[in-house]
């Protein structure tokens, strides 16, 4: 590629970005660029999302209105549905779902439909960059061919790279900005422009040897994770069984000021990361006659948290000469970690089918999750019911499953009859402990 225009463009802020999928993590990149000069496009086949960005209203709990509103008053960041347009950008960046399917495998069809979507439209000096986690490969094997079918060629027209997203709803300490940005390039031109790019809106850039590196390292991060939350979810059915408080325990070893990172016990894995991430490499893995036994075992203990927390609720009831069948059960959080409103693979949801599966009569509070649809895994319609302290005591027991900060636990713990605790939300209730049974 002779000459490169585009890194004049991206240092005089004249580049035009767009981002395909306005979601969790495509809606507050394409605030940080539109933020920093650029004019931006965000591209989304969810109508809704965009009739709201147009009007400046967030869709997103940790996301206020107000600077989105700005932004979009200011004409700095637009959302459309053609795709068409696309061929007006200088820099396309893709955030699209990679969910699982039914079947545990990677579920490529988001990426594949984004390609096929702006492969009419690529011309050359475009750069083309997958923020979507996957296993390593998928930028060159996958994507790539797709932007190619017109003729152009990658590292030859048009720019590629991948740099994984690292969002974390509801992390005050950090944003979009501030987390350090990991990036792989095609090339060392495709390299360059991406750097240049991402340098131009956040804070730090990283940049790696090649896009297959970028892509594990997504991965590394979150299956390191997942084996530690895993080992520390064994240790506490285990504590269970001696009698031992885990998070004491925890609290404990977090003192060592060297070789310890704490990690803390759950009802499952949730979110969009940790609970997906390993099967895109024990997938991969495969394929390189590799099997993966370590991450799959991890992957097997944090999966059936959901049935030892249904498990827990039963021994629970049996004490008090109840039984599960029947049993008027409310379950408090339905996102997959506190004071957000993401839902997405949260253990809660597997809590309740299993519950409802048991005979249990379920209700669930969220205040920021007000209603529940068929769909991934979860087949009722439900709706946020009250807290209301007066009906509290009318359920056989209360299983805490996200420690939202806006419930009272002492209030709740004295008007319940059991409460089920799989968070240590109720560390510091000092009346009527004997109710509480850690899970």
């Amino acid at each position: 590629m002779v000459g490169n225009p585009l890194l004049e463009r991206i240092s005089n802020r004249e580049a035009k970005v767009g981002v395909v999928g306005l979601g969790y993590v495509g809606l507050p990149l394409g605030m940080a660029f539109a933020d920093a000069g650029f004019m931006v496009t965000g591209l989304d086949v969810d109508q809704r999302k965009i009739d709201k960005i147009t009007k400046g209203e967030s869709y997103i709990k940790h996301i206020p209105s107000e600077p989105l509103a700005k932004l979009t008053q200011a004409g700095k960041l637009t959302a459309s549905n053609e795709f068409a347009r696309s061929r007006e950008l200088d820099c396309v960046i893709i955030c699209v779902p990679t969910p699982l399917t039914a079947s545990r495998e990677p579920d490529m069809s988001f990426i594949i439909a984004t390609g096929e979507a702006l492969a009419p439209y690529v011309r050359p000096g475009q750069l083309f960059i997958l923020e979507s986690t996957t296993y390593p490969g998928t930028t060159e094997e996958i994507l790539k061919p797709l932007l190619e079918k017109g003729g152009l060629k990658a590292g030859v027209d048009f720019f590629l790279a991948f740099s994984p997203e690292r969002e974390d709803p509801g992390n005050k300490g950090f944003n979009t900005k501030t987390i350090p940005k990991v990036v792989g390039g095609y090339s060392p031109a495709c390299l360059e422009v991406a750097v240049a790019l991402y340098g131009s809106a956040l804070k730090e850039v990283v940049p790696v040897s090649s896009t297959r590196v970028a892509e594990l390292s997504k991965l590394l991060e979150n299956i390191y994770r997942c084996v530690n939350i895993a080992m520390v979810n064994e240790m506490k059915m285990l504590c269970d069984r001696m009698n031992v408080d885990v998070w004491e325990v925890i609290q404990a070893a977090s003192t060592k000021p060297f070789g310890f990172q704490p990690f803390y016990p759950g009802p499952g894995l949730g979110g969009h990361c940790i609970p997906i991430d390993p099967f895109y490499l024990t997938w991969k893995a495969r394929e390189f006659e590799f099997h993966t036994k370590f991450i799959e075992l991890a992957g097997e203990v944090n999966w059936q948290m959901p049935y030892y927390v249904v498990q827990r609720t039963m021994e629970a009831l049996n004490a008090g000469k109840k039984v599960l069948n029947g049993a008027k059960v409310l379950c408090l959080g339905a996102a997959y970690k506190k004071d957000i409103d993401d839902f997405r693979e949260s253990p809660s949801l597997r809590v309740m089918t299993l519950l409802k599966e048991k005979g249990a009569d379920i209700s669930y509070h969220d205040p920021f999750v007000k209603e529940l649809h068929k769909g991934h895994g979860f087949n009722m319609e439900m709706k946020s019911v009250p807290l209301d302290a007066e009906t509290l005591g009318q359920y056989d027991a209360v299983i805490i499953l996200t420690d939202h900060s806006h419930i009272d636990y002492n209030e709740l713990v004295q008007r319940s009859n059991i409460v089920i605790d799989t968070r240590n939300a109720t560390k510091a209730v000092t009346e009527g402990r004997e109710k509480i049974i850690k899970a």
